[in-house]
């Protein structure tokens, strides 16, 4: 039972993976590739738009058909969205134990609530 629920868990985390890939892969494609019918580059495609991309950094695919600027472009994309996924799941790993015991703590309330309200009609029935 417990090799399932690892998994089903295994299965989820690929799924996330694979969402988060897709996601990423689709907006730096439609930010750095903005036309398909030409090789040559455009007039938005030969602006400087690199930020911060230095010179010991290598290109995405050498092999591949983009122009160096597209390569330039989808690798600074790229590596800005893998640095704030970092980031986001560094500050879920920290807030995660909170939240956990927040739960926790409602679910207890939650459960011994009905429990004294339960309670109180027995022990005050005669009140009036």
């Amino acid at each position: 039972m417990e090799q399932r629920q690892q998994q089903q868990q295994q299965l989820r985390n690929l799924r996330d993976f694979l969402l988060v890939y897709n996601r990423m892969t689709e907006l730096c494609f439609q930010r750095c590739v903005p036309s398909l019918h030409h090789r040559a580059l455009d007039s938005e495609e030969a602006g400087d738009g690199k930020e911060g991309d230095g010179p010991d950094e290598t290109p995405l695919a050498s092999t591949s058909t983009l122009s160096s600027f597209q390569e330039a472009c989808l690798h600074s994309c790229a590596g800005k969205l893998i640095h704030s996924n970092h980031r986001l799941m560094a500050a879920y790993v920290q807030l995660m134990p909170a939240l956990v015991q927040r739960r926790i703590a409602d679910y207890e309330a939650a459960s011994s609530a009905p429990g004294v309200a339960a309670e109180q009609p027995e022990t005050s029935p005669s009140g009036s």
